[in-house]
């Protein structure tokens, strides 16, 4: 999604309050709520492409895969600080465990997927990454880029360091081992069309804040 249009000082318990009573999404990183602007077409199908793409495979498994409008919570619970984010796309395999009585918020996803856009892909490489490791249940990050065909796959691995890898081919797979699942780009893909720029778009890689 992009980046916030406005924040607002906020607890977490006054977050979550309004949250639940808002028509608009928001997300909160240490004490600001940040508002969400909409999406472009191009993002949202990518986000249907691959949540549908999951869905299918997973189905019948021990791991469910859930639209961008649920929340996740990346810090200690006990914490005034942390990130409440709605991922454009996350799995969690066994049983869903939330962060109150509520369950509207999930804090063992397994893997998250965000879908760039030039206004939050500095963000979501950084800072936002950054806070989703805290998320210990977390084995995969994705990243897809919505003007190009290009897949970045970060997996965790048993020492803690984080194995990359990008996939660009339309007949190459995006494998997610700690599901034992795989994202074809043709389906990622599916009904986007790029330009013969867009096509030939080099890779761009931002900093981490």
């Amino acid at each position: 999604m992009s980046l916030a249009q406005s924040q607002l000082h906020s607890s977490i318990d006054e977050y979550l309050q309004r949250e639940r009573e808002a028509a608009e999404r928001h997300e909160w990183l240490d004490g600001l709520i940040y508002a969400m602007a909409g999406e472009s077409a191009q993002h949202s199908l990518i986000c249907a492409n691959i949540t549908i793409a999951l869905g299918m495979r997973l189905r019948g498994t021990q791991c469910a895969v859930y639209s961008p409008n649920m929340k996740v919570y990346s810090g200690r619970v006990d914490s005034r600080s942390g990130l409440f984010s709605y991922p454009d796309c996350l799995v969690v395999c066994g049983p869903a465990q939330f962060h109150d009585e509520h369950r509207d918020v999930l804090i063992n996803p397994r893997v998250i997927i965000e879908v760039l856009s030039p206004s939050t892909e500095r963000y979501d490489r950084g800072k936002k990454f950054m806070r989703y490791q805290q998320n210990q249940s977390l084995t995969d990050y994705v990243l897809i880029a919505q003007t190009y065909p290009s897949i970045e796959h970060y997996s965790r691995q048993a020492d803690g360091r984080w194995l990359y890898e990008i996939t660009n081919k339309m007949d190459s797979k995006v494998l997610l081992g700690s599901i034992e699942c795989e994202a074809p780009l043709a389906e990622v893909y599916d009904r986007i069309e790029f330009t013969d720029t867009d096509k030939d778009e080099p890779l761009l890689i931002t900093e981490y804040d």
